[in-house]
């Protein structure tokens, strides 16, 4: 277990992504992944307002809505460490006073709960003072139905604003943040960003990292990727991206796991992360993730993935 920043929240090193709950999962689906994750001992379960607007027929809230209906079916609420976001949500975009108080309580209606653990901002807000959204934020904390905040997709120099503007209001930090990082996306959080973290002691929950399944394997070369969904995955494709996952694989195989497994390690074990986010759309999907808790690198494995993907 470990702890997130300078929160209370205790959690498994490894958060499942709900943005697949409403979109390529059923609720069936969902449940059945929700209940073997928290069987298996995993409880940072991620989602957000906005999972999932863009699929066809969505409008967002579908992944909270199907979290909220397994806690009701479940009873497993306080066995879940749970994090949600605002700020990106059709018709409750930005970091407003009154949008995050409203979206904070449409929120908890779809969950079916009476607090969120932990609450993201999820975008910066150039529109909003950076002390209008401090004090939302802290008012929800004060009102009990925010345990802890938290950042997403923020810069550096936002990350410091928010830090300085809750200093002055004498209001809590944020404790956590949330990058796009991963084995073959790189050098936008390994320099500034990861500094930002380590000064202000912000547990790092990662996103995208599995690289939207390049990271799994199942790809070998860039004509595999061809048409993958929304590009997401060819725009990780490159000649030092497959001389990664043909790493992965090799290590993988050392130790009978999937190369996620490998993936998720590394990624767990660089400086300042908490808990990698991973999605499964199935349960078939899960032992690769959950595998990735007792893999242990050798340092030599360690080394062999940060040289290949040095740069990305």
């Amino acid at each position: 277990m470990i702890t997130i920043g300078l929160s209370d929240l205790d959690v498994a090193p490894l958060a499942l992504g709900g943005n697949t709950f409403g979109w390529t999962s059923n609720a069936q689906e969902s449940f059945a992944v929700l209940d073997e994750f928290v069987s298996q001992g995993g409880s940072l379960v991620d989602t957000a307002d906005v999972y999932s607007a863009w699929a066809p027929g969505n409008s967002g809230g579908e992944s909270e809505e199907i979290i909220g209906r397994w806690f009701a079916r479940s009873r497993r609420r306080d066995d879940v460490v749970l994090a949600t976001k605002v700020a990106k949500k059709p018709g409750l975009e930005g970091l407003g006073a009154q949008t995050i108080a409203q979206a904070a309580d449409e929120s908890l209606t779809r969950l079916r709960t009476d607090r969120i653990d932990l609450y993201y901002a999820h975008a910066e807000d150039p529109n909003t003072p950076v002390e209008e959204s401090v004090a939302a934020f802290a008012a929800l904390q004060a009102a009990g139905k925010v345990r802890h905040v938290a950042l997403s997709n923020f810069s550096p120099e936002a990350i410091a604003a928010w830090v300085s503007a809750a200093d002055d209001q004498g209001v809590a930090r944020p404790v956590a943040l949330q990058p796009h990082y991963n084995l073959v996306f790189r050098a936008d959080y390994e320099g500034a960003l990861r500094e930002a973290a380590q000064e202000y002691s912000l547990g790092v929950i990662p996103y995208f990292s599995l690289a939207s399944g390049f990271l799994t394997g199942k790809y070998h070369s860039a004509a595999d990727v061809q048409g993958a969904r929304g590009g997401m995955v060819e725009g990780y494709a490159s000649d030092q991206a497959f001389a990664v996952v043909d790493a992965l694989r090799s290590i993988a195989a050392n130790h009978s796991v999937a190369p996620a497994s490998v993936a998720l390690a590394w990624l767990a074990s660089q400086p300042t992360i908490a808990a990698p986010i991973a999605s499964a759309r199935t349960v078939e999907q899960l032992p690769s993730l959950i595998n990735s808790l007792s893999l242990t690198l050798d340092p030599s494995e360690s080394e062999r993935l940060t040289s290949v993907s040095q740069g990305l």
